[in-house]
Formats: structure tokens, C-alpha cells, sequence
């Protein structure tokens, strides 16, 4: 087991494409890191890099007290798991789990035993003479899992692994991963674009955009307090309602209304500030009836989640997401004005984007790099 620190990192592809950019970053020993956001924003390159299957153009990267920059992927004590799992489709799960001992020329029957012992553990005893191509989704997942298990590297890095599972399979493979990790110990870097994942698993998340680091936190400080609006839009099963407004006395005139200036805000913004109301459909009741603070609009759509149903309100010229028990839908057309819930609501600049508040002392959001 060891920690992982990057220092100024960058890997710039020709034509000048920074896919990670001047990046410093530190992964504790033991921790479930993971890095998270969409497509093309340098996840996976810099997972790459930290295995040594890319080169970095600046920066130096350490594991434990080893500086591994200029090692081969070979020499860095690392195990990566692939999206594809990447099993050789020649070979038997067994040899395929015993692949990295015989690189390091450990002796057929060694190896075979201790192939067998980390398949034991992962439920692949029985399978120990079949292909991959004779296995499902989930056995091939665990099969590569036990292949990078088996050589007890001082670093996971996992590329999307789950990605190739259906629903039901990847939920399983999900708390299954948690408490592989959780038993084994081992620091853990998981790249994914699924921020359902990265909550659910992760200590700390990286959420990334352009190859920078745009907020670094656990899964609480990353959802309940997103330090900009790149990080409010991309976070949650249904994305925050980010409204833009006026800041008028201790109220923001957005579309359908005013709200009262969230608490944190307060004495951080003057008159006439341009500023984005951020608040996720979960903190908002929707009621048939004005109330004081409420924001008036007219309900659009009713989308049925099983235990909820997602409601969309059309507000002035933009759409406001709300969450309503089961059995509480309104109807198409109605008339509807929605409350946030106290301390829920988020205040960010126009423009820059930032959160406009001082962190909550129970959960201290931690900087974003530099845009």
C-alpha cells in the first residue's frame, strides 16, 4: 500500500491539446479515490499516465516515497482493470488471473496456487478452466479484478470498470468493489463519467473538466455544496435548477418571483449583482397553492420514478425540476409554486461561476484548482 502525489502534472498531445493540465494532486494510503467527469476531460489519460502507459510531458509523479515518473508501467507496482477487462481470450481464467506472476517469473505451481486462493475469494473457484468468452459480464469483471488482486500491487487504478454491466449486474459489482477495497485495503484510483458511482464509492471525488481539477471533496461536499457551476450542473441523478437572477435587498429576483438570499450568502453580494439560485429538485416541495418565497410556474411534465416522480415546471422562460412522493403528482397544466428548503438553497456568480458563500463548518468544501 502507498500514496500517490502528482506534482504539476500535464500531458499535451500535438497541436497543443492539454488533456491534463498542470495538475497537483495527492491520494492517500488506503483511500477509494475517484476521478470524475465527462467525456474528454482528461480522466483517463491521467489514469494512463499514473499506470505509465503515457508519458507526461512536465510533472513528476511519486508512489509511496518512490519517484516513478520515468519507470515503465512494469516497475511501478501498479494493477489496472480496463473497461473491456482486457482477459486474453486464449487463456483460462486461471492462467488469465496468474498473468502478472509469471511476468515476474514466479514457478507454474506457485502461481497456480495463489491464482486459486484469489479466485476462491472472488467466487471464481468453479470457473478456473473456462475462457472468457465462456463467461458473463459479471464473471469476466472478477476475473480481472482477481488478476490485478493476485499480484498485491501498492496501487488499483480502475478504468470504467462497470461500465460494461447492466443495471443490475453493476449495482452488485458496485458494493461488491466497495467492500474488495474496503477489505484489501489499497489505494484506489476509479475513473468514471457516472457520478452515481463515484458517490456511492468513492472517500474523495476530483471532479474534472478541460484536464483541471474543478472541485476536490467527499461525495457530501461535492453534492450538498458544489464549488461552481460546472460542478452544480454535472453532479446529481438529476441535475440542479440553477436560475439565473438579481440580488435585490435580501432577496434574488428570478424568473416567477424572489427568494430569499441563502444564509451563507448573505453580506456577500449587493444590489443589483447578477447571480445564479441554485437548488436540486430533491429540496424543493411543489404545492397547489401560493405561499410566501415561492416561486409560480405551471407544471409541464411528470416523468414517474416508481417511488417518485420527477416534475418539471415551467418558470417564466425556464424549466425548474422538482421531486414529489409517490401518490403526490399534480396534473399537466396545473398551476404550481415551488418552496426550497431551508439551508438547501446555493447562491453563484454570473460569469465566474463561483459558490458565493463561506463553507458550512460541518462540511468545508475544499478549493478548486485554478480555472
Amino acid at each position: 500500500m502507498a500514496d500517490l502525489t502528482l506534482t504539476g502534472l500535464s500531458k499535451v498531445y500535438p497541436g497543443g491539446v492539454r488533456a491534463v493540465d498542470d495538475l497537483d494532486l495527492s491520494v492517500v494510503d488506503g483511500e477509494f479515490f475517484a476521478l470524475l467527469g465527462p467525456s474528454g476531460c482528461g480522466k483517463t489519460t491521467l489514469l494512463r499516465t499514473i499506470a505509465g502507459l503515457e508519458t507526461p510531458t512536465t510533472g513528476r509523479l511519486s508512489i509511496g516515497d518512490r519517484d516513478v515518473t520515468g519507470l515503465s508501467p512494469g516497475r511501478r507496482d501498479v494493477a489496472m482493470v480496463f473497461q473491456d477487462y482486457a482477459l486474453f481470450p486464449h487463456m483460462t481464467v486461471q492462467d488469465n488471473i496468474a498473468y502478472p506472476l509469471r511476468i515476474r517469473g514466479v514457478g507454474r505451481a506457485q502461481r497456480h496456487d495463489q491464482a486459486a486462493q484469489t479466485a476462491a475469494g472472488l467466487s471464481l473457484s468453479t470457473l478456473l478452466e473456462r475462457r472468457p468468452a465462456e463467461l458473463s459480464g459479471g464473471q469476466q469483471q472478477r476475473a480481472a479484478l482477481a488478476r490485478a488482486i493476485v499480484s498485491r500491487p501498492a496501487l488499483f487504478l480502475f478504468d470504467e470498470p462497470l461500465s460494461n454491466l447492466d443495471a443490475r449486474l453493476r449495482l452488485e459489482a458496485r458494493t461488491f468493489l466497495k467492500r474488495l477495497q474496503r477489505d484489501l485495503g489499497v489505494t484506489t484510483v476509479f475513473v468514471t463519467h457516472d457520478q452515481a458511482e463515484a458517490l456511492a464509492l468513492a472517500d474523495r471525488i476530483a471532479v474534472m473538466e478541460a484536464g483541471r481539477i474543478r472541485q476536490l471533496g467527499t461525495p457530501k461536499q461535492v453534492f450538498h455544496r458544489p464549488a461552481n457551476l460546472f460542478v452544480a450542473s454535472f453532479i446529481g441523478s438529476t441535475p440542479m435548477n440553477l436560475l439565473p437572477g438579481t440580488v435585490a435587498g435580501e432577496s434574488v429576483r428570478i424568473p416567477g418571483g424572489a427568494v430569499r438570499i441563502p444564509a451563507a450568502a448573505r453580506g456577500l453580494v449587493t444590489d443589483g449583482d447578477e447571480v445564479v439560485f441554485g437548488v436540486r429538485p430533491e429540496y424543493l416541495t411543489l404545492s397547489g397553492e401560493p405561499a410566501g418565497g415561492a416561486i409560480a410556474g405551471t407544471v409541464a411534465i411528470v416523468e414517474d420514478l416508481g417511488t417518485a416522480s420527477l416534475v418539471s415546471v415551467e418558470v417564466g422562460d425556464v424549466t425548474v425540476a422538482v421531486t414529489v412522493p409517490e401518490g403526490a403528482e399534480p396534473d399537466i397544466g396545473a398551476d404550481g409554486w415551488l418552496t426550497p428548503a431551508p439551508g438547501r438553497a446555493l447562491l453563484y456568480r454570473a460569469g465566474a461561476g463561483d459558490l458565493i458563500a463561506a463553507p458550512a463548518a460541518d462540511a468545508p468544501a475544499e478549493p478548486a484548482a485554478a480555472p
